[in-house]
């Protein structure tokens, strides 16, 4: 059998995840196929289709993917780790955190939600969109909930790790590329994209502080609210690693590009949280920024986090032209990364697929 060439491959491969079925015989005869060139991950939600995630995780390992942060229903879930682990690709379940949308919640748990500095609760009138609704981290009921969802997750057989997006608070200030959209102008923190002020954090605060947030002269100026916000998180990821561990599972975390940017934005300290990898969204659309500058902050959070742990730099595919896939590819390796994570699967058409693999 004659060899294929990387076009015909490419053309094979998302067919396949767009649908068709794969071709095991005739893949499997091919002495060499395109692969990836760095360590690879992708951000995957499942949907309900077991037969098309089985194709797309086949997919994935044919052509050298490292591991999958997948979305889906808990069946979804069991299916697919259980395929994974087959086929020797690491597996970790993607989690929102913190962000919770479900009526159900707000419904009996009215009172997890954060309180913005006018008062006025994030369930009832959330921010920019209307499933922007936000727990407090700062509520033990919450911090039992994300416990006990964790602990849920990292029992399973087959999962390798518990992958936390949206463990912050909302963006107080959006990133600049999505100001037009939102018709906004964020020069500053206002009232109403400021959280949280709910009785557990006032009185928190005032434990620790010997002041009322409420009471401070400019509340988004105070270094120790700042620090205050930081911390609640950062306890919180602890935590959620100390469950991980107790089932020698791993935890990582989507966050936002650098530290900087994360702590000014969503209040997200991530340098000091116990991972085992991070993953930061380094989509330079948004912060309407060139495709260098995946380096530039690639650089930053490896700078700062002093090889603690791994990083993987985020990239936003439909953000991306087809034929510069692989120079951000080249842009996050120079920064220090040890490899890239693609959002997402289903962004990545058949010319990305073509340029992304080697």
């Amino acid at each position: 059998m004659r060899k294929l060439t990387k076009r015909e491959f490419i053309k094979i491969g998302a067919m396949g995840v767009s649908g068709v079925v794969f071709m095991p015989g005739f893949l499997g005869g091919c002495r060499t196929m395109p692969k990836v060139t760095v360590p690879s991950w992708v951000w995957y939600s499942g949907g309900r289709d077991e037969k098309k995630i089985k194709k797309d995780l086949r997919f994935l390992k044919r052509s050298g993917f490292t591991g999958i942060h997948f979305q889906g229903g808990l069946e979804q879930v069991k299916t697919a780790s259980s395929l994974a682990h087959d086929l020797g690709l690491e597996f970790h379940v993607w989690v929102i955190s913190l962000m919770a949308r479900s009526a159900k919640i707000v419904k009996e748990h009215h009172d997890w939600y954060m309180i913005s500095r006018e008062g006025i609760s994030i369930a009832d009138h959330p921010p920019y969109v209307g499933y922007y609704k936000w727990l407090c981290p700062n509520k033990t009921e919450v911090v039992d909930y994300m416990v006990k969802r964790v602990e849920g997750l990292a029992s399973m057989d087959h999962v390798d790790g518990v992958h936390l997006d949206y463990i912050r608070y909302p963006d107080v200030i959006l990133p600049v590329g999505l100001w037009k959209k939102y018709h906004l102008v964020q020069d500053r923190e206002y009232p109403q994209y400021d959280y949280c002020y709910c009785d557990d954090c006032r009185r928190k605060f005032k434990e620790q502080e010997g002041v009322d947030p409420l009471e401070l002269p400019d509340p988004p100026k105070d270094k120790a609210w700042r620090q205050f916000r930081y911390d609640s998180v950062t306890r919180l990821v602890n935590r959620l690693k100390k469950m991980t561990e107790k089932y020698g599972k791993k935890l990582t975390a989507a966050v936002f590009p650098t530290p900087d940017i994360a702590r000014k934005l969503v209040r997200q300290d991530w340098t000091c949280w116990n991972l085992d990898a991070v993953f930061p969204m380094i989509y330079h659309n948004f912060y309407e920024k060139d495709i260098d500058w995946i380096e530039v902050a690639t650089r930053e959070g490896i700078e700062a986090l002093h090889g603690r742990y791994p990083l993987y730099s985020g990239l936003f595919v439909p953000a991306i032209a087809p034929d510069k896939i692989q120079q951000a590819v080249d842009f996050a390796m120079k920064g220090g990364a040890k490899g890239v994570c693609l959002f997402n699967f289903r962004g990545m058409t058949e010319k990305h697929w073509r340029d992304f693999l080697d």
